[in-house]
């Protein structure tokens, strides 16, 4: 039986019998109230003692709980068996964060622990390595206070954690640090830090060899291609049989001078800062003068080139990597467009940014291959390359050059409905002025006509 019935059952018990000394005495109402009172006394005495074994700290003292019977020793019983299935789960769980501490200590890579007000919680010994931390003295101490890197602050406060940062290690050591940041709980942070020295130098190596090994091929290059075009202005002289081999290897030579150039190109991008003179673009303009150079290019397969782009969007960067890939994405749209196809560039001011996007109706490309595109020599289909001439860094290099002015290169593409390159460039760099808006559609730029403003031709 559950022990509040038998509490009811003592309660009813009781007031029978003092109704029964109260009408022996003739003073039922009295004797009534003197039990109730009775009761309510002893119920107090027990919450005081609840009270009283309750204000002391589980933690400190596990006292068993005050002797009693009914209902107030099953409330007793049932708060120490809660306290005890309290205590074991907490030994349980400080038993794995010991290990998962005492197991971190062996790691190579900083573990740190952040709390909701950036203040750092715990860290692992591979910190204090990495980073110079000391315990305890940098305990409870702000994480930006202990490293100083204006481009950590940046990364820590913006909360883009699915990206990594890499950064030099604070104090005036030599070593290249990578930090990736993780939220979990109430906006509390788990930082990573790993060592990458070793994979910094190798690459910087890499680019070396590449750079360089792209310079010394520049000059052999030149040179085959230099007597390959001069026996081809004497074709007539060969014999038949040789005629086309010579086509053969003044194609591939100018295919490998083609791969020359982009790998110096990527190696320049990778190496050198940022242009800090930056010069005034005219998005118009330059996509007009990109469209002609392109329609000259592919001039057999008559294509159809839309821009609209409204006029007086001025952008400030550096005008040849602009180009480079603005001309590298209508270029490659057109090479990979059928004949009689369209290509559409369409320039849009957005909120935060300046969106250039360049589409077309080609055939497309596979899901699968979007995330790889802009990989160094990555091919869709290795046939394409020997069929178009292409050397595979095109996309590289416009990775490189939109994330040198600040932005960025959207991919989306459906097989046999066309694909769509967007670059999206911070509206930041664009000089606002008041001008006309109106969408133009060039597909020949003419001259510039006596007002000094670009005139489009309507498609």
């Amino acid at each position: 039986m559950r022990p509040w019935r038998s509490e009811l059952k003592r309660l009813l018990l009781m007031l029978a019998m003092a109704a029964g000394i109260g009408f022996l005495l003739g003073q039922m109402t009295l004797t009534l109230l003197l039990s109730l009172l009775l009761y309510s006394a002893l119920n107090l005495f027990q919450l005081r003692r609840l009270d009283l074994w309750l204000a002391k700290d589980p933690t400190l003292n596990q006292s068993d709980p005050p002797e009693s019977f009914g209902v107030w020793g099953a409330i007793f019983d049932g708060i120490y068996r809660l306290q005890n299935q309290e205590r074991k789960a907490s030994a349980y769980l400080e038993n794995i964060i010991n290990k998962a501490q005492e197991s971190s200590v062996a790691l190579e890579i900083g573990v740190i622990m952040i709390n909701k007000k950036g203040n750092l919680d715990w860290w692992n010994l591979a910190c204090e390595n990495l980073l110079g931390l000391q315990y305890p003295k940098d305990r409870n101490q702000s994480v930006t206070n202990l490293i100083r890197d204006p481009r950590f602050a940046d990364y820590y406060h913006q909360e883009k954690y699915s990206d990594t940062l890499k950064i030099n290690a604070p104090r005036g050591n030599s070593r290249m640090l990578e930090f990736q940041i993780a939220l979990f709980g109430e906006h509390e942070r788990l930082m990573i830090v790993r060592d990458i020295t070793q994979l910094h130098r190798l690459e910087s190596m890499r680019k070396d060899f590449v750079g360089n090994v792209s310079h010394e091929l520049g000059t052999p290059i030149t040179v085959i291609k230099g007597y390959l075009e001069a026996i081809m202005d004497n074709m007539q002289d060969l014999d038949e049989k040789w005629q086309n081999p010579m086509r053969q290897m003044r194609a591939q030579s100018i295919r490998m001078e083609n791969i020359v150039r982009d790998l110096l190109t990527l190696a320049s991008l990778e190496t050198e800062t940022s242009a800090k003179q930056l010069e005034s673009i005219d998005i118009l303009s330059l996509l007009g003068e990109i469209e002609n150079d392109t329609q000259q290019m592919f001039a057999s397969k008559s294509h159809q080139f839309e821009i609209q782009c409204a006029e007086g969007v001025i952008f400030e960067g550096k005008r040849s990597e602009i180009y480079s890939a603005l001309s590298n994405l209508i270029g490659n749209a057109a090479k990979y467009t059928p004949a009689n196809g369209k290509i559409t560039v369409v320039v849009r001011r957005l909120k935060k940014y300046l969106e250039i996007c360049v589409a077309d109706n080609g055939a497309g490309i596979e899901q699968k291959h979007i995330p790889r595109l802009t990989e160094r020599f990555y091919r869709v289909d290795s046939s394409r390359s020997s069929d178009s001439g292409g050397t595979g860094l095109g996309l590289a290099i416009v990775k490189h050059i939109l994330s040198r002015h600040g932005g960025e290169l959207l991919i989306e593409s459906e097989l046999g409905k066309g694909s769509r390159f967007t670059c999206r460039l911070p509206r930041s760099r664009l000089i606002e002025n008041k001008t006309k808006t109106a969408v133009k559609k060039p597909t020949e730029l003419k001259a510039e006509n006596e007002s000094g403003k670009i005139a489009a031709k309507v498609s």
